[in-house]
Parts: structure tokens; C-alpha cells; sequence
């Protein structure tokens, strides 16, 4: 393993898992590069140790050139951390196009590309971590949801093919399965809505603002002692990265576990009934 580079790469260190991550893995004394969009938002990173990129997932030119300068620094990218997203709510009918199409760039299509760009170089030195951030969402679905849920649902996919594919390199892939996670990720998924065009007389107005509702009730009322701090996923990050043989997925939270078993149990009908017990069915 003598020149093997365990550099990690971690996106959207901003604020969040992100941010609790770079800051626990450099603490822990190891090589981090923290990424976001605003490199002016990593100055804490910065004093913290950690080294500081502009990297947009959704830019190709910026993502090519944030793995260019870690692999000109360290010979590779060792742990790749996708953790940049977030949730674009909205009834299907009333969401924008360009809001979906935005919402597949930054969660799926940047994370495919990026973990492209850094595999060469790591089945080069025959070893690698890539872990990505999905959710609970990825395993069920909440009405309003319904874009945010399908690119964690592809995350599901495609963490299971890369995970056979890259086996052989000596890379291991790690899907995290979050649940509610106490961020500004709720705040900014209620604010999404926002987003969301009219459609005629806007039958899904009352829906809409209950999403919103329900969302934001979520991460401040009694839920909240059903999730975790980002710091909880920080050290699931921390420990899976160093384990020999990491395991695939990683359910993290009371809030995940619980909806993940309940959903299994449930039938398609059942939990249809379910989720009318909380938001307004429209019609």
C-alpha cells in the first residue's frame, strides 16, 4: 500500500453533513479537500486544516479541474464523498421542467460524472472508497417528493452496479441511507416548493403548502428526536471509509430504520392510506 493516496474528496461542504464531515476527518488527522460551489463559505474548513476547492456538480470544466488538482497534489483521490444535493418538492404536475432537470444534475448526473473522473486514478493504485449520500428516499416515497425520491432511488442503482464493477480495482462503494437529518436540508426543501409553476387554477395549491407544512414540521417538531445531528453521519463516514471491507449501505437514524421496516411491511394500498393520514389527496 507504500504511495497509496487516501486523500479524500468530499462536495457540498458548505454547511451540513458535508461540513461536519471535512471537519472530523481533518481533525482525525487526514488529507480533506473540502469542495462547494462557494469556495468563500470553506474559510472555517480552511483554519480547521482542511484544503479548500470550487467545485460545481453541475459544471463539467469545475469538476474536472477540482480532481486535477487533487491528483496533481496526491496521485489520486482516494475516498470520494458524494454528498452535494437537495430536494426540489412539488406536486409531479407542477414542478418545472428545468426545476427537474436541475435536480437530476446536481444529484445524480454530477455525482456519476465526478466518481468518473476520479476512477482511474484510484483502480490505478488498486484501492479506493466512494461513498455516496443518499437517503431513506431512496427506499420509499412521500407524496411531493416525487423528484427528490427518484434520483435517490437511482442512487440505489447505482451504487449496487459500481459496487460489483469496481470490486475488482480494490475500490469499495458505501451507500448511506440518512433519515432526518437536522440541517438547513428541511428549510430548504419546504422552500422549494417555491419553485413550482401554476397550473391552470392551481389545483395542487393546498397539497403544495401542506408538503411545505408537513416538511418543515418534520425537522421541528417531535420527529426531530427521531433523527440526528450531521455529526452522527460524519462519524458513520468516518468509520466506514476505515473499515478493510466497508459494508454496501449504511441506515443511519431511528427516523430511517423505522420508515425503511415500515414501508417493507406495508402494501402498496396500505401505504397509500398511510401518507393520506398526513397530506391532503388532491382532487
Amino acid at each position: 500500500m507504500a504511495g497509496t493516496s487516501k486523500a479524500v474528496l468530499i462536495t457540498g461542504c458548505s454547511s451540513g453533513i458535508g461540513r461536519a464531515s471535512a471537519l472530523r476527518l481533518a481533525r482525525a488527522g487526514q488529507t480533506v479537500y473540502a469542495t462547494a460551489r462557494r469556495p468563500e463559505s470553506l474559510h472555517e474548513l480552511a483554519r480547521e486544516g482542511c484544503r479548500t476547492l470550487a467545485l460545481d456538480v453541475t459544471d463539467e470544466d469545475s469538476m474536472r479541474a477540482a480532481v486535477a488538482s487533487v491528483e496533481q497534489a496526491e496521485g489520486a483521490v482516494g475516498v470520494l464523498i458524494n454528498n452535494a444535493g437537495y430536494s426540489q418538492s412539488g406536486a409531479i404536475e407542477t414542478v418545472p421542467m428545468e426545476a427537474v432537470r436541475r435536480q437530476f444534475e446536481t444529484n445524480v448526473f454530477g455525482l456519476v460524472r465526478l466518481t468518473q473522473l476520479v476512477l482511474p486514478k484510484m483502480r490505478a493504485q488498486r484501492w479506493g472508497r466512494i461513498v455516496n449520500v443518499g437517503s431513506m428516499g431512496g427506499r420509499l416515497t412521500f407524496p411531493g417528493g416525487g423528484y427528490y425520491h427518484a434520483t435517490k432511488h437511482a442512487l440505489e442503482a447505482i451504487s449496487d452496479a459500481l459496487r460489483f464493477e469496481v470490486r475488482g480495482f480494490g475500490i469499495d462503494v458505501v451507500l448511506l441511507e440518512p433519515g432526518l437529518i437536522t440541517t438547513e436540508f428541511g428549510e430548504a426543501a419546504s422552500a422549494s416548493i417555491a419553485d413550482v409553476g401554476d397550473v391552470g387554477d392551481d389545483p395542487y395549491a393546498h397539497f403544495n403548502a401542506t408538503v411545505a407544512a408537513v416538511t418543515a414540521g418534520a425537522y421541528e417538531g417531535p420527529m426531530r428526536r427521531l433523527g440526528a445531528g450531521p455529526e452522527r453521519v460524519a462519524r458513520v463516514i468516518e468509520r466506514a471509509i476505515a473499515r478493510r471491507h466497508p459494508p454496501a449501505r449504511i441506515t443511519v437514524t431511528a427516523s430511517a430504520k423505522l420508515s425503511i421496516a415500515t414501508r417493507r411491511l406495508l402494501s402498496d394500498r396500505a401505504w397509500d392510506a398511510a401518507m393520506r393520514g398526513q397530506f391532503p389527496q388532491p382532487g
